[in-house]
């Protein structure tokens, strides 16, 4: 492996013929110089002129060669010098301790000199080096802003002062402010940005993380709304102290409102499925009502015919009108009810109590059950958790089940039109489930159309919409859970659905 100072090495010997000739020529300089000194003034040669000329040769020599070159070249300038202040030529010796001093003195300046000389030009290839990279970062930056001009998703930087430094031509065409309108604006103030967190928590963990990623709505130049899919990274330098922050955003203001467009069509037709559900159940809707309006109403006859005698028992009044009160918060219970799953709105998920719901589900399903002679088993935990969810969507879900249940075992013999409802607690990663089940002894599904049943518009009804179980299933996984149906092994099959409970 070649280290750094072998590759030093390398370049030295690959420069040495250069250097050496370069030394060579510089004294040939020089002894021509003397010898041009000598011929001209053999009796008294002028040392101050020699002087400043060797000084220019070595000078010279500094910046084109070497410094050890340089400094050889010095020392041979000093012995020249002191042949022409001591004739004769070449007999290198000093008569006068002035001339040595003199000679000190011009070595020391060659050598300063030709030292300085090569710091100088060590920094000007230092500086020359730091112009090309800037040069190579700045074409690198150009050709970047270019490639980020090319894309269609909204790029731009801004500093820890939110003031943007770039803005991209995907920016410009989203918002409709130019580059030059963008930059040196504050961020949020241009664009009006709402937040789905306060802005001190998002920069918190931003820098945190290094990044950070959420749904933004900002305002365009014209005051539209626009929402973006926003991902910030966070540029650190060499000591890892914040500098810029790069945001890229994507227009998602389409899709949001198809979303919501979906969320509204699917309340309708979880609306739509629950009113048809009511009206299979008006026969049995109709026998709940009917039992305490009928209590009424003897009740009424009864504390009428009480009054009517000559010394009423007020005792036994009393008791038939708080009988009559029970029952006529009975009957406007069930409209209660009944209003709720007519209602478009939906309600926010709430602490719920699955074996209440199922215990309020059951009597709209008994005129139903009863009227095909089908007999129903509960067996409900006896302590189930709280879960957290819209009661009257389960109760939903309960409804379709138990109709679905009824009708799959009213056509099979009497001994097997058994419906059992059956609760457990499932404790399962990473939650605690609350389980029903919604077990029939009826005609069964085939094998191969068990993964079709929640399929929309699919029935096995001759007068079906097939959106029963469909809606079904997508209610209980809003609700965080999952519904599926398994095939008994003797006859019918066996609904399920898990519900998590309230954490």
């Amino acid at each position: 492996m070649i280290t750094a100072a072998n590759a030093s090495l390398l370049l030295l010997a690959r420069g040495a013929p250069r250097v050496i000739g370069q030394s060579l020529l510089a004294i040939f300089a020089l002894a021509a110089v003397t010898l041009v000194c000598v011929h001209f003034q053999p009796d008294d040669p002028s040392l101050t002129a020699a002087a400043l000329v060797y000084l220019v040769i070595v000078v010279l020599l500094s910046l084109n060669g070497s410094f050890t070159a340089a400094a050889t070249v010095s020392i041979v300038a000093v012995i020249l010098l002191q042949d022409l202040a001591s004739p004769p030529l070449l007999s290198l010796s000093i008569y006068e301790p002035l001339d040595a001093v003199a000679l000190v003195v011009f070595l020391t300046t060659a050598l300063t000199i030709t030292r300085l000389v090569s710091k100088m030009r060590g920094a000007l290839d230092r500086l020359r080096v730091s112009l090309e990279d800037l040069r190579r970062a700045e074409e690198a930056t150009r050709q970047q802003a270019a490639l980020l001009d090319l894309t269609h998703d909204t790029v731009f930087v801004s500093d820890t002062q939110s003031r943007i430094t770039f803005w991209n031509r995907g920016a410009q065409e989203l918002y409709g402010w130019s580059a030059e309108e963008a930059v040196g604006q504050t961020t949020h103030q241009l664009l009006r940005t709402e937040f789905p967190a306060p802005l001190a928590d998002i920069t918190a963990a931003l820098h945190e993380a290094g990044r950070w990623e959420g749904e933004l709505i900002h305002a365009r130049r014209d005051n539209s709304r626009v929402v973006v899919a926003s991902r910030w990274s966070l540029q650190r330098d060499a000591d890892a102290r914040p500098v810029a922050t790069l945001e890229t955003n994507n227009d998602i203001t389409a899709h949001k409102q198809a979303e919501s467009a979906l969320s509204q069509a699917q309340a309708e037709l979880t609306r739509v499925a629950r009113v048809t559900t009511l009206g299979e159940l008006a026969a049995s809707i109709a026998h709940e009502v009917n039992q305490p309006l009928t209590a009424i109403v003897a009740d009424s006859n009864a504390a009428l015919n009480w009054l009517a005698m000559e010394k009423p028992d007020l005792e036994i009044v009393r008791s038939t009108l708080i009988a009559i009160v029970q029952d006529s918060e009975r009957a406007a219970n069930v409209f209660t009810r009944i209003r709720a799953m007519l209602s478009r709105t939906v309600q926010p998920h709430q602490p719920c109590d699955l074996r209440g719901i199922i215990r309020e589900t059951l009597p709209l399903v008994q005129a139903e059950f009863a009227r095909h002679t089908i007999r129903m088993e509960v067996a409900l935990a006896a302590e189930l958790p709280l879960i957290s969810g819209d009661a009257v969507q389960l109760q939903q879900v309960l409804l379709n089940l138990l109709i679905n249940a009824a009708e799959a075992s009213r056509d099979v013999a009497a001994e097997r039109r058994v419906v059992i409802v059956r609760t457990e607690i499932q404790h399962r990663e990473p939650q605690t489930q609350v389980g029903v089940q919604v077990r029939d002894s009826g005609v069964g599904v085939p094998e191969g159309n068990l993964h079709r049943v929640f399929e929309a518009f699919y029935t096995t009804k001759s007068g079906g919409l097939g959106m029963g179980l469909s809606v079904s299933k997508a209610i209980v996984e809003r609700h965080g859970g999952r519904l599926w149906v398994t095939a008994n092994t003797d006859y019918g099959a066996t609904f399920h659905f898990c519900i998590p409970t309230k954490s």
